[in-house]
This record gives structure tokens, C-alpha cells and sequence, in this order.
């Protein structure tokens, strides 16, 4: 078993809803001899640096989430598609500590079972950002703004698609028409939906 990430302790000590469950599935992370990191605020198993499984919670329940889980055998239909659009990673979600307590052998079945996966240096098929979607409103902004599709197409294909999936994801024109209006800035700096930007640069660039 690993010792505990000093650096991931304040996750699982902070109040919440699932702190019991948390704790649970800290110890499936441990003795899985996976590292335990912190990203994305939430606690990471990887090896070798690859991120093998993470720990997460919502309002309704709380879950692993496994990063190439479109991989696994669901031989017990526990996973999970959080989105029609994730195409990689899958959840087991829970509800009780009892729920994880009862399932203990099974989960490490999976997360053995999630190692292999990424021992072998496999990796799911991704749809290409061609085979997306662009909302008409989209393409018209581009059409309209030659240095806004510059922009786009030079940014990497993950956030590409982030744009594509949020955009499209609304569903009256005019929703997407303010999406889009609201993005333009963070696009012509070359940045993805979730990355830090300093807009006030942008303005002054523009």
C-alpha cells in the first residue's frame, strides 16, 4: 500500500456530504499502488504519470472516475457516460459508504482492471474535431471573422471540440449566438474554455 499524498490530506478532511465515502475510496486508491497526486483539485491515482483513476463528487452522489474506462469490461454494468460526449473516461457513481463497503472487491476488480489498460499503452479511439458538429451560428461567425478562424483552427484539437460541445450544446440560436460572443475574445488569445486568460490584454490587443 502507498502512503498517503500529504499534499491530497486537506481533501479528505474537509467537511462534505461524502467525506465518509471519500475516505473508502481513498483506501482502494492506496493499496492499488497507484501514486496519489492532486489535479484538478480532486485526488488522482497515475502511474508513471498517467492518470489512471480520479475521486469526485456532486450533489447526488459522488464517484471514480476512470480516465480510459470506455476501455474496461463492465461486466457488473457499473460505468457510467456522464455525457453523451465524453468519450473516454467513466464513472462508477455512489450513493453510501455501504454501497462502496458492498462492492469492494469488485471495484478493485476494475481498478486492476484500469492498470492493465494503462500498462499496455492503450488508448480509446477519439472522434476527430472534423466529425463534430459546428453550429451554423459558429461557422457564420467565422465566415465572418477571417481572424477569428485563424484563431480557431490554431487551437489545439481538445479545445477545439470543448468549443464545438459547448456551443452546440444550447439549444435556441440565440443561446449559442451569445456563447459565442461571449468566447470570441478567449479564442483570439488562443486559449481553451478553462484556461486563465487576461482579457483586458485581449481588449487592448484588439
Amino acid at each position: 500500500m502507498n502512503a498517503p499524498n500529504p499534499k491530497v490530506d486537506w481533501f479528505f478532511h474537509k467537511e462534505s456530504p461524502w467525506q465518509q465515502c471519500f475516505g473508502r475510496l481513498r483506501e482502494l486508491g492506496l493499496e492499488s499502488g497507484l501514486a496519489e497526486e492532486l489535479k484538478w483539485g480532486h485526488p488522482c491515482y497515475t502511474l508513471k504519470g498517467k492518470n489512471v483513476f480520479l475521486i469526485h463528487g456532486f450533489k447526488d452522489y459522488c464517484a471514480l472516475l476512470f480516465h480510459k474506462g470506455a476501455l474496461l469490461k463492465d461486466d457488473h454494468k457499473l460505468l457510467v457516460q456522464q455525457t453523451a460526449n465524453v468519450q473516454s473516461a467513466r464513472q462508477i457513481r455512489f450513493t453510501s459508504e455501504h454501497q462502496i463497503i458492498q462492492l469492494m472487491p469488485v471495484l478493485r476488480a476494475y481498478i486492476h482492471q484500469a492498470i492493465a489498460v494503462e500498462k499496455a499503452g492503450m488508448n480509446v479511439p477519439l472522434k476527430k474535431t472534423a466529425e463534430f458538429d459546428m453550429p451554423q451560428e459558429f461557422a457564420a461567425k467565422l465566415k465572418a471573422m477571417p481572424t477569428l478562424k485563424k484563431a480557431f483552427y490554431a487551437l489545439t484539437p481538445g479545445r477545439q471540440r470543448g468549443y464545438l460541445l459547448y456551443f452546440g450544446g444550447a439549444k435556441q440560436s440565440a443561446t449559442r449566438e451569445a456563447r459565442i460572443e461571449k468566447h470570441v475574445a478567449r479564442i483570439m488569445a488562443g486559449k481553451g474554455m478553462d484556461d486563465q486568460i487576461d482579457l483586458t490584454e485581449v481588449h487592448h490587443e484588439q
